[in-house]
Order: structure tokens, then sequence, then C-alpha cells
């Protein structure tokens, strides 16, 4: 008999997992909060780790491409000034720029008309089982219905429905960084800048950071810090990035880019949390991707560890078909170290972005710099 996996988010470690299942002979649903698929989105470098994953799961060839033919980027100082840094793409090791939508396009041509997708839908109650989870459903119109299930897979963010209802609040796995981002697409290309050309302006406790893309308007970036970050993802972002870049406006560029957010609503703003759980399992549910890790935009990991996540929980169902506690132990063991690794560093990672002193912000200048030279030198080295 088949095997039905509800998969609750249809994001990008969502629809990995449904691809994967699909393959093993699984029938995935998925469900969607969202009236609608979500497109667009911010920047995104995708190192080799996520190209792996996405060309195991059949995607790669067919997703966008973005990364523009001649990079440069620039710090920008308070009075305008501008020095060249080294390409942060590069220092994560991240050779293709994409855009978050540009992922999630690609992951659903692997799924439009081949798994069942219900958009408006939300779990309201889940019940496990010793073998099968029982799982309320409310649609669009309000109305609940209860459908049973071989596996829950929680996929649904870092303020997982899921995992609220099965492992417990939010507070409990939460692991602040203390900042805040504001990610979104600028309308137009920042004056007196190249196209292709990214740029950082860095004070203590707040930076703007520009990514450019080939074809598409840059991502910026706003991220600062603060001692109460979940109450200041409770309030207005325009109003509150205007206070705080009051008087960090080089050149213009900073006013400039928040009437482009003024003018969207693709934006992302919310604390920086990483999720540190002792489980990602409980009887017949599973969290994957940010609702079980979040490794937050400092590690640049993000999107790559969703479709890595779902691409080994298909391996590990393979690996034991017929004993779920089995391949739930082997996902886990292969996704730990990968997690652990990647969130060991985010807290200096996130240094880089938003320097929380005066000595942090001369130590990423300096670094910025002496990466610069050494890649220049490699260059001329081979060429």
């Amino acid at each position: 008999m088949t095997q039905r996996a509800l998969i609750v988010g249809l994001g990008i470690g969502g629809m990995s997992a449904a691809i994967a299942l699909k393959r093993q002979g699984w029938t995935p649903v998925v469900i969607e909060r969202a009236p609608e698929r979500r497109k667009g989105g911010y920047f995104i470098g995708l190192r080799d780790e996520g190209k792996n994953a996405a060309a195991t799961l059949g995607v790669l060839d067919s997703m966008e491409k973005r990364t523009p033919k001649h990079i440069q980027f620039w710090d920008v100082r308070k009075d305008g000034t501008r020095r060249r840094i080294a390409d942060l793409t590069q220092e994560t090791n991240a050779p293709i720029a994409v855009l978050r939508g540009d992922i999630e396009d690609a992951l659903w041509h692997g799924v439009e008309g081949k798994v069942e997708v219900r958009f408006g839908t939300t779990p309201v109650a889940i019940v496990n089982g010793a073998t099968q989870a029982q799982v309320t459903l409310r649609g669009e119109g309000g109305q609940d219905t209860t459908e049973t299930f071989d596996l829950v897979i929680g996929a649904d963010g870092v303020r997982s429905t899921v995992r609220k209802l099965v492992f417990g609040p939010d507070k409990v796995f939460f692991h602040s960084i203390g900042t805040m981002l504001c990610a979104f697409p600028l309308a137009r290309p920042v004056e007196g800048f190249k196209a292709g050309d990214g740029l950082m302006i860095a004070d203590v406790k707040r930076t703007l950071t520009v990514f450019p893309l080939e074809g598409r308007p840059s991502t910026a970036l706003f991220s600062y810090r603060t001692k109460h970050p979940e109450r200041a993802s409770k309030k207005d972002p325009l109003s509150v990035l205007r206070h705080i870049f009051a008087d960090l406006d080089a050149g213009g560029i900073i006013s400039k880019a928040l009437e482009d957010l003024s003018a969207t609503d693709d934006f992302l703003f919310d604390s920086v949390q990483m999720v540190k759980m002792p489980r990602w399992s409980k009887g017949r549910v599973l969290l994957l991707g940010d609702s079980a890790w979040c490794l937050t935009l400092y590690s640049g990991m993000g999107a790559s560890a969703g479709m890595i996540g779902g691409q080994a929980l298909g391996e590990a169902l393979t690996a034991h078909p017929h004993d779920m506690d089995a391949a739930l132990k082997k996902f886990e063991a292969r996704m730990r170290p990968f997690v652990r690794k990647h969130q060991r560093f985010i807290a200096l990672r996130s240094q880089l972005f938003v320097p929380s002193n005066r000595i942090s912000l001369w130590g990423r200048r300096v670094l910025w710099q002496i990466l610069l030279r050494s890649r220049n030198y490699l260059f001329r080295k081979n060429s």
C-alpha cells in the first residue's frame, strides 16, 4: 500500500522533500498557508553543497542563474567615499547568485502536476500515533477536515506551526543572534554604481548590504543589532529603519533604498533566530529546514540546507522502507553534523554583516582588504 506524507509548507525544504518522496513511491500532499505560490524574494548565494542537492533533485539545470559577469564590491563610508573590497558572495563560496524565487520556481516544476498541493490550508491539530498521525486541516473556507498520514513533515519555516503543535512553543527552541534583518529587491540601480556592483555601508550595530544580480534588481539587506529582537519584529520596518539609519545616509543610498521598500510588499523583516532542538522527530512527525534548525541568512546555507534535507530524507526512507524509526534516525545522523558545523559560526559571521563594536567594524574592513589582495595575487599568479 502506498504511504502518504503530509508536507506542511511549499517552500524550498517542503518541495525538495515532495520531489524526493515521490521518487521513492510515496504519495506526498503539500499544504501551504498562503492562498497562492510566493515568487521573487531576495538574493541567495548557492554553494557547491546546494548545487549538488539541486542537481540530484533534477532542478539545477532549470534554475535561473543571476551571477553578474563583472562583479565588484565596495565599502562605502558615511561621507560617500568608497573603497574596493572582496566579493562578499565569493567570501561565502557562492559562485552562483540566484533569487530565492529562482530556486522555488525550479522546484515547482518538479512538483506541479505530480504532487497534490492545497493552498490556503493549515494544520490546527496533530495526534501522533504509533504508526500514523491524524491531522486536522483547516481550509480556505474555515472548514476543518481530519486525515491520516504515515508521516507529517513540518517544513513551514522558523515560526513553524507544526513545531508548536507537536514539540512546544518557539521560545523553547529559539536562540537569538540579537539582530534584525530586512531584505527586499531594489526598484532601481544604485546611483553612481555600475551594473554588477555590490556595496556595504557599515557602522557599529547597523549595516546595509546590496547584492547585485544579473538581469534583476539588486537585493538590499538591512541588518541591525537590538536587545529586543522579538519586540522589534512586530514594528513597521520602514519607520524603524528610517530612524536607525537616519545619520548613515551615504550619498542618499539608504534613503533611496527605503523609498523602494515603501513601494513593495516583497520583503522579509524578522528577527534572526537559530533553532536548536535535541530531536527533529517525534512519533510520525518530522521537522525539516528552518523549522528544525534555521541556519539564518548569515550562514549563506539556508536554502542549500533545505534542499539537502529533502534529499537526505528521501534517501533515508529508501534505506529503511519498512522501518520508519530507523529511517528518521538515519536522516538525523546525516544532517546533524552539517547543521552543527554551520550553526557554530553564525554568531561570528554576524559580526561580518553587523559589527557589534568599533573593534569588529575595524576588523571586518581589514579582513575584506586582505581577502581582496590575496585574490588579486592568486589571479596574477595564475594568469
